[in-house]
């Protein structure tokens, strides 16, 4: 008995909802391509890591990006996080939604969730990205780790 409510305590820890099509970045971002545009957001892991989330942060449209830096914050009672960019580019379009109703960051991710739209400058920096078997490998060799 303990060893199964052990396992069930695993397998809730490592909850990993992706979607398949989008490509997933080792800081807990996802992205779908869209032609040259792309759609950012966080993974489901990364929100349910998380927990309630109270404020997100988000650029405006018109800046522009590099790999791997900080475009925005999601705050949640937890903690605060910075979000990066999986990708270098443009943003041309940003949701203001989940800004209005953080709690969108939690019970819809992939959908409703997403933060921004971005025109890729560089789009072979995809290649460096996780499909949904490779992120779900690198959440639990990161559960592992703890």
């Amino acid at each position: 008995m303990a060893l199964r409510t052990w396992a069930s305590s695993i397998a809730n820890a490592l909850r990993v909802s992706l979607l398949d099509g989008l490509k997933y970045a080792s800081s807990h971002e996802w992205v779908k391509l869209d032609g040259s545009v792309v759609t950012i957001g966080i993974t489901d892991h990364a929100q349910d890591h998380l927990g309630e989330v109270v404020f997100v942060e988000v650029p405006e449209a018109g800046g522009s990006m590099a790999q791997g830096t900080s475009y925005g914050a999601v705050e949640s009672v937890k903690a605060t996080s910075d979000v990066n960019s999986p990708i270098s580019g443009d943003i041309v379009e940003v949701n203001t939604k989940p800004s209005e109703v953080p709690g969108l960051i939690n019970s819809s991710p992939y959908q409703e969730g997403w933060m921004i739209k971005v025109k890729a400058s560089n789009p072979s920096e995809l290649e460096s990205l996780m499909d949904p078997k490779e992120y779900t490998k690198s959440c639990e060799e990161e559960h592992a780790a703890r």
